[in-house]
């Protein structure tokens, strides 16, 4: 069999499918940069639902799409924000469903100081500007709280520090939540220690704190950067414990510092803010002691003196109670016959009111009393007839209203009036149909006096040629067959007499008349 050349540019070439054509350019793209570094300046910023985190990363004529999955984000040490200039650190591929490459960052770390001092700045400005630094919102630290939660690493000499001041000053419970005080781990850590020492139920078994101390010693700006992290900014504003910043030396800054109740310049004095000195309060109340003493002895001398001198304004109690005794053997002087009058006027009252309770004086008001009800019984009996007479009356004037022949004569009425309306209501419909009929008469005719057979009828003729109107001549000779309708048929030339026209043929198209 002889072979023969495809006539087609490049028809020898070998045919791809789409998926195939993508697999090879990811697998080119993942083999030749595999894992790389790009320092640049974060763009866009967008966190889906899913959890996944797309941002990029530009310089000052192209930009690179990077892409950091929702299991790699705890891993980041700074979460890319918009202007933030880093260095990213992760491995190149491409999405095929797309047609767009990326960069999957495993790692984000900030380029240089100044960027961090920026987003400082940044942050800052955001976090005041939500009044999580105003003063009315910080708390007042309790003057001696039995425990105390310290936030920091269990193995540095900032908790040792810490307990040694405690003990010195005052010893007080201790509780220590180990977190990461730098690095990748520190915000998260540091902010779910706070969340959990509020979380703790007071007079739990493991009790909670009154007072927070979250404390680090001193670092460089990137050894400190946890507790700059917006999480652990948060986390503070929302403790309902009072919370103490203790991180780094005094001249160190970061945004706990401004979000906490009360910022210490280092740790050592954090413990000193938590707990006032156990001697100086032990003299303190030794003094109170004296004070109250010396003042509860001069009180009651002061007093003593002032009742001796009012008991001296008084007269001798004899004196006082000579008048009243004098009196009272008066009173009994005269007792005995005022009882004896007052037993006398009592007994001739009562037989004055005897006297009018004899028998015959009752049977007397009881015959009375017997007549007085028989005379009004006497004045009710016709008053009781009156009043059934006139109701009565009233229930037979009811009964004559209610007789059957009203109610015939009103229903014969309202059925003559029915009877009426149903006449009339005849006739209007009558005329009404009328009028319609007429109406669509007048259209029948209207469109019979419009119809193309009135005109044929008038010497016109309709020509179609091949089944369709013919209006040009020139369409007259191109046809194949022609025929003309007259107003009494249709015919061919050189076919005969003239066929009748059917009922249902299409009319004409405008102008085929001639």
């Amino acid at each position: 069999m002889d072979l023969i050349d495809d006539p087609t540019p490049g028809g020898n070439l070998p045919e791809y499918t789409v998926t195939e054509v993508s697999g090879a350019v990811k697998r080119t793209l993942e083999d030749a940069f595999g894992r790389i570094r790009v320092k640049g300046e974060v763009g866009r910023v967008f966190r889906a639902r899913s959890g996944h985190l797309y941002f990029d990363v530009k310089d000052e004529r192209n930009v690179l799409a990077c892409t950091t999955w929702k299991g790699q984000i705890p891993n980041l040490s700074v979460v890319p924000e918009e202007g933030l200039e880093v260095v990213v650190t992760g491995k190149m591929t491409s999405f095929g469903g797309q047609s767009k490459y990326n960069l999957n960052v495993e790692e984000v770390s900030v380029a240089g100081v100044g960027a961090l001092m920026a987003m400082f700045e940044k942050r800052k400005k955001a976090l005041e500007a939500e009044g999580l630094f105003a003063e009315s919102r910080k708390r007042k630290l309790p003057f001696l709280p039995e425990v105390i939660g310290v936030v920091t690493s269990p193995s540095g000499a900032v908790i040792r520090d810490i307990l040694h001041r405690l003990r010195e000053r005052f010893p007080r419970k201790v509780l220590v939540w180990p977190v990461a005080v730098q690095g990748q781990a520190c915000a998260p850590e540091v902010a779910r220690a706070i969340a959990g020492f509020n979380a703790l139920s007071p007079g739990g078994a493991l009790p909670r704190p009154d007072l927070l101390i979250v404390a680090r010693g001193g670092g460089s700006i990137e050894d400190l950067w946890g507790f700059n992290e917006e999480i652990v900014a948060r986390a503070a504003a929302a403790s309902e414990i009072p919370l103490v910043s203790a991180v780094g030396h005094e001249t160190d800054t970061t945004l706990i510092d401004y979000v906490a109740d009360r910022r210490a310049p280092t740790p050592t004095a954090a413990a000193e803010i938590a707990v006032p000195v156990r001697a100086e309060l032990r003299a303190w109340l030794d003094g109170q002691g004296a004070r109250m003493s010396h003042c509860t002895a001069q009180g009651l001398v002061n007093r003593g003196q002032r009742l001796r001198d009012l008991a001296r304004g008084l007269g001798r109690p004899q004196s006082l109670v000579e008048a009243p005794r004098q009196r009272l053997d008066a009173q009994d002087h005269r007792l005995p016959r005022a009882l004896t009058s007052v037993v006398q006027a009592k007994r001739h009252r009562l037989s004055e009111a005897s006297g009018g309770l004899r028998p015959a004086g009752m049977r007397a008001r009881l015959a009375e009393a017997r007549r007085r009800l028989d005379r009004d019984g006497a004045r009710l009996a016709p008053g009781l007839q009156r009043l059934v007479n006139r109701q009565r009356e009233e229930l037979r004037k009811c009964a004559i209203k209610l007789r059957p022949e009203p109610l015939s004569r009103a229903a014969e009425r309202d059925r003559r009036r029915l009877a009426e309306a149903t006449a009339r209501l005849s006739r209007c419909a009558s005329a009404q149909e009328r009028r319609r009929a007429e109406r669509v008469a007048g259209a029948a005719r209207l469109l019979e006096t419009l119809s193309y057979k009135a005109t044929l009828s008038r010497g016109y003729a309709v020509v179609r040629g091949d089944g369709a109107v013919v209006t040009r001549a020139a369409e007259a000779r191109k046809a194949v067959s022609l025929e003309i309708e007259f107003a009494d048929g249709r015919m061919t030339p050189g076919g005969g007499a003239p066929k009748r026209a059917r009922k249902g043929d299409e009319p004409p198209e405008q102008g085929s008349l001639f």
